[in-house]
């Protein structure tokens, strides 16, 4: 068929068309109306369903993190139990507020019992966090360096908690001997009264944020 026989056609007569002609209008047809069915109806649901199929997925794999931990809670809570155990080893170690004075008072006589001369002894502020405080004490010795060797093996078997930091060793002015810096933290335990403060204000940093 020509295209001049097409243009011929009347829209009003299409049962008398050729029968190729309306097949191929009947396609075209359906063609429009899956498109249009598509973009105003099918495309919204098949972008829901996309978007389930990833949820599922999603869920899928936070089920099977689940599951894992699940297996293993037990396993969990032994290792929590001894962490627990550990910690409150640790702090058994920590002298009290009352017991910190006797606690310099030994930091001091591990130098002054190898013969060391204190050229500074100096107590900071404390650090405070919700389990315990950290004393930083500058200090300043001077000695052979054998002693000071010992004093920092002395200070090391203390019965209490205390390192040392940012030690620094120059020469003194004795040829002899070695002038050394550092920082000393020792650490003690919170009394029920600095617990509770730390939690009231724990808990009002918490409120303001909210």
């Amino acid at each position: 068929m020509t295209l001049d026989e097409l243009r011929s056609l009347n829209p009003k007569e299409i049962g008398d068309w050729p029968l190729p002609v309306q097949m191929a209008l009947l396609v075209l047809v359906f063609v429009l109306v899956l498109v249009g069915g598509y973009f105003y109806l099918w495309s919204d649901q098949m972008q829901a369903l996309n978007d389930g199929i990833a949820q599922e997925d999603q869920l899928k794999s936070q089920f099977i993190e689940k599951k894992k931990k699940a297996i293993n809670l037990d396993a969990y809570k032994q290792q929590l139990l001894e962490i627990q155990q550990s910690f409150g080893a640790l702090l058994k170690q920590l002298p009290s507020k009352s017991e910190m004075e006797t606690l310099l008072t030994e930091v001091n006589q591990a130098g002054v019992g190898r013969g060391l001369q204190f050229e500074l002894f100096k107590p900071g502020t404390e650090n405070k966090t919700s389990e315990l405080a950290e004393l930083p004490i500058e200090i300043k010795i001077g000695g052979s360096y054998h002693d000071l060797a010992a004093f920092v093996s002395d200070v090391a078997r203390l019965s209490r908690i205390v390192t040392l930091s940012n030690i620094q060793l120059t020469a003194g002015k004795d040829p002899d001997n070695l002038m050394m810096q550092a920082v000393a933290k020792t650490y003690r335990s919170l009394d029920e009264a600095e617990i509770e403060a730390m939690h009231q204000a724990e808990f009002a940093a918490k409120k303001k944020k909210n």
